[in-house]
């Protein structure tokens, strides 16, 4: 158990749980399932790249505590989040012998939490899952908030909110990250000060962009991503989206303010490609439309959008469609997301930077005006 975790306690009352953030926390995990009574029996479900860095330790950990575990891998990939994918981690399940007071341990990043936390939700009518996120989006986002799906028609359409009864994200994990990972978790990061928090917001506005870092993992010649920053971006996150999540855990209400950037940002993957604009890619080019939205409404100031997509920009995420991108294809894709009521899209958008609000009065017509006047500009 490391003796640096910070604690975030997601606040559910008897599906609650905690949320470590430190440096070694793959190598506490057994210790913490022990903790936490969760079972003896457990299956990692990851990739391969992720394996070979990970699995050993992690296994380590869980022999320990003497819990039996075997590990499935699954293809990496935007591409493979498919109901096809699902079963194969059903079989090895299966395979193991793991039954109803089993464990599913998700070991990567939000793909494969999706993915083994929706094969956790049905096995069995629901057995234990366990996140140990690897990347910094799924750190700051996926692994906290029990959604899990695949996608079918669109991103994540099928799916289940089923809650993780553990997370340990080990900070010492992002410095294997390439630079676009990282970039993309920061998109995640963003938009929660955007969204929720004006004084996290800021503090982000001058680590990139007024006084920007240079110690850290870097993320563009001039930008680096520092230690303390990093830790910050996690801990925050997870604090403010456990708070959202406590309040409105199947998104109701103000959870859906979490969607900043997402129905864009979701039209636009699908558009591409799944893989070709990775997700943390399209939800920054996704905030900066919803916030130019916004401006459009009358509901935010121009100066707020422009210092969003700056520190957007700053961190080296792209804040422009990609070039070649149909206005009316992406419109289309839109009206396919799952946050629709009645044929109306229902947009989180900004009144304020720290304050974000749900509307679904946008006329059509401006939404597609928007979407062509960008697809110009690539």
């Amino acid at each position: 158990m490391t003796e640096d975790a910070t604690l975030v306690t997601i606040e559910l009352g008897e599906r609650g749980y905690p949320v470590r953030i430190g440096h070694g926390e793959v190598a506490s995990v057994g210790a913490q399932m022990a903790a936490l009574d969760l079972g003896r029996r457990a299956l990692v479900v990851t990739n391969a790249a992720i394996a070979r860095r990970y699995a050993h330790p992690l296994l380590d950990s869980l022999d320990a505590a003497g819990i039996e575990a075997g590990v499935a891998e699954i293809p990496a990939g935007e591409r493979y989040k498919h109901l096809g994918t699902i079963e194969k981690i059903w079989s090895a399940a299966m395979a193991r012998r793991l039954d109803r007071h089993g464990v599913l341990i998700a070991l990567g990043g939000g793909v494969v939490g999706d993915m083994a936390g929706f094969a956790a939700a049905c096995y069995y009518r629901g057995i234990s899952f366990v996140q140990v996120p690897t990347t910094l989006v799924a750190m700051v986002d996926s692994s906290v908030g029990g959604k899990t799906g695949v996608n079918f028609h669109g991103k994540n359409l099928i799916g289940a909110f089923w809650q993780p009864n553990l997370v340990c994200a080990d900070l010492d994990t992002l410095a294997s990250l390439p630079t676009r990972e990282l970039r993309c978790g920061l998109a995640e990061v963003i938009k929660h000060g955007a969204i929720l928090d004006l004084a996290m917001f800021e503090r982000l506005e001058s680590a990139f962009v007024t006084r920007p870092e240079r110690g850290g993992l870097r993320l563009t010649a001039k930008v680096s991503l520092s230690p303390d920053t990093a830790r910050y971006s996690v801990v925050r996150s997870c604090q403010l989206k456990g708070q959202v999540v406590a309040a409105d855990e199947r998104e109701s209400g103000q959870r859906a303010w979490l969607n900043f950037g997402h129905t864009f940002g979701h039209a636009l993957e699908a558009t591409a490609g799944y893989g070709k604009l990775h997700h943390g890619e399209a939800v920054s080019i996704g905030m900066v439309l919803a916030a130019r939205l916004g401006v459009l409404r009358g509901d935010l100031e121009a100066s707020d959008a422009q210092r969003l997509e700056a520190v957007c920009a700053a961190v080296g995420l792209p804040t422009k469609v990609p070039a070649g991108t149909d206005p009316e294809v992406v419109f289309a894709a839109m009206g396919r997301d799952k946050k629709a009521r009645e044929g109306q899209m229902r947009l989180t958008l900004l009144t304020a930077l720290g304050q974000a609000t749900v509307a679904a009065d946008t006329p059509p017509e401006m939404i597609l005006s928007l979407l062509r006047q960008a697809c110009v500009e690539t």
